[in-house]
């Protein structure tokens, strides 16, 4: 199993940046396929990024393509979410995934095809 702790997150203006951490305990973090997905008040949970357990293979919503980067550095169990070019329409809760299992490419999207999730952090873009 692994748990997952993520850090980062907080209050900034538009077209400013953040960067989201989620880090693995356990040491098969690299054998994880990770992603990263946002829930507005009201709204469902919604994909926002993937990544693959090798790194080599990333995937996007089409509303954060060119603005956020997924990255994974599996020496260190961690996973981020570069936010550059922020919008006030990305504030949401952000809550970094996992799961070991083989997917198709299009369940990287679905968020009941993670078992491991973070706890959650804030987003707040202000206009």
């Amino acid at each position: 199993q692994v748990q997952l702790v993520q850090s980062g997150g907080g209050l900034v203006q538009a077209g400013g940046s953040l960067r989201l951490s989620c880090a693995a305990s356990g040491r098969t973090f690299s054998n994880y396929r990770m992603a990263w997905f946002c829930q507005a008040p009201g709204k469902e949970r919604e994909f926002v990024a993937a990544i693959s357990w090798s790194g080599a293979s990333t995937f996007y919503a089409d509303s954060v393509k060119g603005r956020f980067t997924i990255s994974r550095d599996n020496a260190k169990n961690t996973v981020y979410l570069q936010m550059n070019s922020l919008k006030p329409e990305d504030t949401a809760v952000y809550y970094c995934a996992g799961d070991p299992r083989y997917r198709s490419r299009s369940e990287y999207y679905v968020p009941t095809m993670y078992d491991y999730w973070g706890q959650g952090t804030q987003v707040t873009v202000s206009s």
